[in-house]
C-alpha cells in the first residue's frame, strides 16, 4: 500500500504536527507513506529528512502558490510516478492542489482530505473539490457531526481523533526548576502557559489577557509560545491589558514538551478548535487546564475532573476558574492532574494511525 500524504505552505501549527506524526507512524506500521510538500517548508523537512521520502513541488510564497501552473505540474508528476493508492490532503488548501490537478492524473488514488474544523466550506467547495474525495475525515466527533448535518453525505465523513505523541508529552518533574531558573521564574510565583500561534482573532489570547487582568494582583508570570507571541503586535497586547511585566512571548519553539513542565496551569482561550492537541499536549504531561470549550475539546476534558472550561470568550470565568485552581488543595490538583494524564493516553498517536489503518484498508476493499 503507497500513501503520498500533501501539505500545503511553510510554518508549524498543529495541522502540520499532524501531518508530520501520521506520515511517519503510517511509516513504521510498514505503510510506504510520503510526503510532498514545498522545498522551502524547513521546519518539517528537518524532521522527517532520512525518515521518508520527501517530494517537493516548488516554493511556497503566498496563497497565489496553489494556482501556480509550476507547482501544479511538479504535484501531477509526483502522483503520476509515485503510482499511489492513496492521497491524504492534510489541510483544505493541500486540497486544492490536489483538486486541480486531479483530472489530469493517469491513475486516479483514492483522496482522503482532512477537515480540522467546523468552519462550513462554500457550496461549490464541498460540490465540486470535495467531491474527488472518497472519505472527509473530521478530527473530532463535533466536527463530524457538524459536517454531517450541514456540508457532506454522513456515509463520507470518518472520524479519526488527532493524536498526540506521548514519548514527548509526559511528566518531566526534574525540569521544572532548571527551566524556571532559565526563564527568570522564582518559585513564589505562579507560572501560566499557553501554546499557540499569534492569533488573537481565532486562538482568543486575549481571553487569556482580560482574564489575567481582572487577577493581576497575583504574583504570576506566563508564556506566550508560538509563532509571533514575541512580535511587536503581541507586545502592544501584553501592555494593553496591563500585563507587560507579567508576559513572556518566547515565539516559535521546538522545545513545548520541556516548557510545559516549568508551568503550573496551562490557559486556553481559543474561540474555534478541531480538537486542540496543544491543550492534550499540556493533559498529557500533568498540567492543570484551563480551556474554553470551543470545537472537540469538550469531548475530553470535564470541568473539575480532569481540567477546567469556561464558556467560549467568557474571560470573567475563566478568572474565576484561575482563582480556584491557584487555591485548590495539593490533594484535589494532584487527582485532576493524574486524570488528565489517563484522558490524554486515549488519544496517543498510535490510536490514531490505527484508525488511519483501518480506514486504508477499508477503502482498498471497497
Amino acid at each position: 500500500m503507497k500513501v503520498l500524504n500533501v501539505i500545503d505552505g511553510t510554518g508549524w501549527c498543529g495541522t502540520k504536527e499532524q501531518a508530520y506524526l501520521i506520515t511517519l507512524h503510517l511509516k513504521k506500521r510498514g505503510i510506504d507513506s510520503e510526503m510532498a510538500l514545498a522545498e522551502n517548508h524547513l521546519e518539517m523537512i528537518n524532521r522527517l529528512k532520512g525518515e521518508t521520502n520527501l517530494h517537493f513541488y516548488g516554493v511556497h510564497k503566498s496563497g497565489l502558490s496553489r494556482i501556480n501552473p509550476y507547482n501544479l505540474a511538479k504535484l501531477k508528476s509526483i502522483i503520476n510516478r509515485g503510482n499511489y493508492d492513496f492521497v491524504i490532503a492534510h489541510s483544505s488548501h493541500a486540497l486544492d492542489f490536489i483538486w486541480l490537478v486531479y483530472p489530469f492524473l493517469k491513475r486516479k488514488p483514492k483522496i482522503i482530505a482532512l477537515r480540522r474544523s467546523g468552519f462550513m466550506p462554500g457550496v461549490l467547495s464541498r460540490k465540486i473539490k470535495y467531491r474527488i474525495a472518497s472519505k472527509i475525515v473530521a478530527v473530532s466527533r463535533k466536527v463530524g457531526e457538524v459536517l454531517k448535518r450541514k456540508a457532506f453525505p454522513p456515509e463520507k465523513v470518518e472520524i479519526i481523533e488527532s493524536g498526540i505523541d506521548l514519548s514527548r508529552f509526559k511528566p518531566m518533574p526534574e525540569l521544572r526548576t532548571p527551566i524556571r531558573n532559565r526563564l527568570g521564574v522564582s518559585e513564589d510565583e505562579i507560572l501560566f502557559i499557553n501554546v499557540v500561534n499569534w492569533q488573537p482573532w481565532r486562538k482568543g489570547q486575549e481571553v487569556i489577557l482580560k482574564a489575567l487582568s481582572l487577577i493581576k494582583d497575583m504574583q504570576f508570570k506566563i508564556l506566550f509560545v508560538g509563532k509571533g507571541t514575541d512580535s511587536e503586535e503581541a507586545l502592544e497586547s501584553f501592555k494593553k491589558f496591563g500585563l507587560g511585566d507579567k508576559c513572556i512571548g518566547l515565539g516559535f519553539r521546538d522545545d513545548v514538551h520541556e516548557l510545559l513542565q516549568a508551568a503550573d496551569i496551562f490557559l486556553f482561550g481559543s474561540f474555534s478548535e478541531g480538537i486542540a492537541g496543544a491543550v492534550l499536549q499540556a493533559m498529557a504531561t500533568g498540567r492543570i487546564v484551563i480551556s474554553t470549550n470551543a470545537g472537540g475539546i469538550s469531548e475530553y476534558l470535564i470541568d473539575g475532573h480532569n481540567g477546567f472550561m469556561v464558556n467560549v470568550g467568557d474571560h470573567e470565568a475563566m478568572a474565576d476558574k484561575i482563582i480556584s485552581a491557584v487555591k485548590m488543595s495539593g490533594d484535589t490538583r494532584n487527582k485532576i492532574s493524574m486524570n488528565a494524564m489517563q484522558t490524554a493516553r486515549k488519544y496517543s498517536i498510535e490510536c490514531t494511525v490505527d484508525k488511519y489503518l483501518a480506514l486504508l484498508n477499508y477503502l482498498r476493499s471497497v
